[in-house]
Order: structure tokens, then C-alpha cells, then sequence
């Protein structure tokens, strides 16, 4: 299993920002995907799951601002993030649950106010 993420970088408040992540090595299109993110000192918090069917969970501090989608034909999912906030600011990663968690390498956001 290989989560490859981008996309990120730096941006004023207000941005937007839309990461990807590239998946393979397990069938991608019976599998919930999500978002996490560590902001520096933190835990890592989940930011938006997405199901196999295309439904949606957000986590509060995002909802209204972030989306999640997936592209099957792509194997990839996405996250386009509307509205940043400083308090976005953080290490953003991809992750797959399949009998053992699985992470990509992260992808730095940073906003800066």
C-alpha cells in the first residue's frame, strides 16, 4: 500500500488549497478514505472521511470551509480546502485502514494571517 500526497504549500488566510492523494496497492474503490492532520504540539485530529458510496464526515472546526471527494477511475482522493484559517496550519495526511493503518508521507499547509 502506497499513499503519495501533495499540494500543499503557503497561503494568506482566506486561500484555498487543494490536496490529492494518490493511492495503490489495494482496490481504492471499496475502501474509506480520510484526511488527518498534526498541527505542531498537537495530536493528529481527523478532517473529512469519505465512504465508498461518496458520503461525507467532516470534522467541526473545517465543516462549511473543506471538501473531500474521491476519483475512483484515478485512485485518488481529494481535499480542497476553502476559507484557511491560521489555525489550519499543519501536516496533512492521507489514510487507509486495511487490517493495519497506512499513512501517506504528509504535505505541509501553512497559512499565514
Amino acid at each position: 500500500v502506497q499513499l503519495q500526497a501533495s499540494g500543499g504549500g503557503l497561503v494568506q488566510a482566506g486561500g484555498s488549497l487543494r490536496l490529492s492523494c494518490k493511492a495503490s496497492g489495494f482496490i481504492f474503490r471499496i475502501t474509506y478514505m480520510e484526511w488527518f492532520r498534526q498541527a505542531e504540539g498537537k495530536q493528529r485530529e481527523l478532517v473529512a472521511r469519505i465512504s465508498t458510496s461518496g458520503r461525507t464526515n467532516y470534522a467541526d472546526s473545517v465543516k462549511g470551509r473543506f471538501t473531500i471527494s474521491r476519483d475512483n477511475d484515478k485512485n485518488t482522493v481529494f481535499l480542497q480546502m476553502n476559507s484557511l484559517k491560521s489555525e489550519d496550519t499543519a501536516v496533512y495526511y492521507c489514510h487507509v485502514s486495511i487490517q493495519r493503518d497506512y499513512w501517506g508521507q504528509g504535505t505541509q499547509v501553512t497559512v499565514s494571517s
